[in-house]
């Protein structure tokens, strides 16, 4: 049996799942760099306090839960349809379910594919996702193959995919900035060497290059960082800043970090930025969807898996 196993950070699919989502997440060391455990634990409970009542009115305003579990098995539902050979399912970091009770459900795995859904790597996100399937696999003592599909932001149908959901928007193209908006690290993440920041770079070029090829002309084209969390120097400039400086007051948001949309992408660039671009006397704001679970994004990822 082949398993291929979509891999993503999670997010609460109720209001008590919350709470386990903060406190796991930074509970990790890829997120909160602090080496003893004990400390980190502590340090992760009293975030987790100080942040929960704020991320329930949040989480509030977008239903009470993150989409990403649902269009994530909704990928997989489509991934199964279209093909015998493997049988997708997914596993979240930092909410249920977890890797070690999806493993679990599993006999006679042969192979496992681990597909991160996450376009550029970064130990915050990929590497925390394969450390923590490694975990689960040692724990329950497998001897399956492992397959590690690598990050596809430079892929040329994975791109074309964005371009497409670009394309299809309503916003007057000539007259409006199309921000690449990507989730922020902090530079100290980036200075030990994390892959991200050059992956984000590439791609917006690469964005760049596509959008001239096919005619697209935008009044500008820019990349702007969001989710900042903390005192500490973060990878700039912000979303905020970024809409700040428009003069044409026009802005199309394209979530560049993500492949399936959840708190990030729903609730901060289509709310608290939407806010925010109110409050600036913005005359379109708008914000372009993930692949989510769409059929063009089910094929790309069993014609990538492929290669």
């Amino acid at each position: 049996m082949k398993l291929l196993l979509l891999l993503n950070m999670g997010g609460p699919r109720n209001e008590a799942e919350i709470e386990v989502f903060l406190k796991n997440m930074f509970n990790d060391p890829a997120i909160l760099s602090v080496k003893s455990v004990f400390l980190r634990k502590i340090l992760a409970n009293l975030i987790t306090q100080m942040r929960l009542k704020t991320a329930k009115q949040n989480y509030a305003q977008i239903g009470g839960k993150s989409p990403i579990c649902e269009i994530t098995q909704q990928l997989c539902d489509k991934i199964n349809k279209l093909q015998n050979r493997y049988i997708a399912d997914y596993a979240m970091n930092y909410t249920p379910p977890f890797c070690q009770d999806v493993l679990k459900k599993y006999d006679n795995l042969d192979e496992i594919i681990l597909v991160p859904l996450y376009p550029h790597h970064s130990i915050t996100t990929v590497a925390s996702s394969i450390n923590e399937f490694n975990k689960a696999y040692k724990a329950l003592n497998l001897n399956a193959k492992i397959k590690i599909i690598q990050p596809f932001y430079d892929n040329k149908n994975f791109n074309k995919i964005i371009i497409n959901s670009i394309k299809n928007t309503n916003a007057n193209i000539s007259k409006t900035t199309l921000i690449l908006s990507a989730h922020s690290l902090p530079q100290s993440t980036i200075d030990k060497g994390d892959l991200y920041e050059k992956h984000v770079n590439n791609q917006v070029q690469i964005l760049k290059t596509f959008l001239t090829d096919e005619g697209i002309k935008f009044k500008d084209v820019k990349l702007a960082y969001q989710s900042r969390l903390g005192p500490v120097k973060w990878l700039e400039p912000s979303l905020s800043d970024v809409l700040k400086t428009l003069d044409n007051k026009k802005a199309l948001i394209y979530p560049l970090s993500f492949c399936i949309d959840n708190s990030e992408t729903i609730f901060e660039l289509h709310k608290e930025y939407k806010h925010v671009a109110d409050e600036l006397g913005y005359e379109y704001y708008d914000v372009v969807y993930c692949p989510n679970d769409s059929d063009e994004f089910a094929d790309f990822l069993l014609s990538f898996i492929k290669e």
